[in-house]
């Protein structure tokens, strides 16, 4: 599941195009769910609707700290609801999804990670991974991607945490964020991201290029470009 700004996408494409200075604060986000027979699409869903009306309905003025410590509530609340709902129906049990996100309030902007869904950022033709996955290769000091996570909403897990951080970078003109699911890394090195990237590539042609690498699992991404207001 996307979140574009302010529509959730499943099985399509969007495009939109919007200013900070029309908003006090937007999130754009992928959810990667994992569970039995639509357990998963039915935890990301419902983690990617709260999320989208809680960013909106944030109260206002309060300083980065305060966000942060919002959002880490709003992830022990979604962690609760998922779980909660897998209870009360046997075919949705252990359901859960992972969350990465960004997050701009009041003139902030915020990135944040559940699972191992990843940011990355193109700068100047360079691809940088912003996220840390939560995965048992990352726990051990493995490079490369494990399909083991070690942190995510749901999935009858006792406890879950978001990794947020404030960007303290400024935003460029240029800027190209990558958010996406494990499905697209996975079948398509960093190296050919970048490529891919550098020549202007939508979130549609990441896909498909995950699929043509023989993708095995589903794959989601969002890519947003930093532009100036004119």
């Amino acid at each position: 599941m996307v979140l574009a700004y302010d529509r959730l996408i499943r099985n399509n494409a969007y495009q939109t195009e919007f200013m900070t200075e029309n908003t006090e604060s937007f999130v754009v986000a992928v959810a990667d769910g994992m569970g039995g027979h639509r357990a998963g699409e039915v935890a990301s869903e419902l983690a990617m609707d709260n999320l989208k009306f809680f960013v909106g309905d944030l109260p206002r003025a309060m300083m980065p700290d305060e966000v942060k410590q919002k959002m880490s509530e709003w992830l022990q609340s979604a962690h609760l609801m998922v779980n909660s709902r897998g209870l009360a129906n046997p075919s949705l049990r252990e359901m859960g999804t992972t969350l990465v996100g960004l997050l701009y309030y009041a003139g902030h902007y915020f990135w944040m990670n559940c699972g191992d869904s990843r940011l990355y950022r193109l700068r100047d033709r360079h691809l940088t991974q912003i996220t840390k996955d939560h995965s048992l290769n990352a726990l051990t000091g493995e490079t490369k991607h494990s399909n083991v996570i070690t942190n995510c909403i749901g999935a009858g897990a006792k406890t879950a945490f978001l990794d947020i951080e404030e960007m303290t970078e400024d935003f460029c003109e240029g800027d190209v964020y990558l958010l996406c699911s494990d499905g697209l890394n996975d079948m398509v090195s960093d190296h050919d991201i970048e490529q891919l990237l550098c020549e202007g590539a939508s979130a549609s042609t990441l896909c498909a290029a995950a699929v043509d690498a023989g993708g095995y699992d589903n794959v989601s991404a969002l890519v947003l470009n930093v532009k100036k207001s004119l």
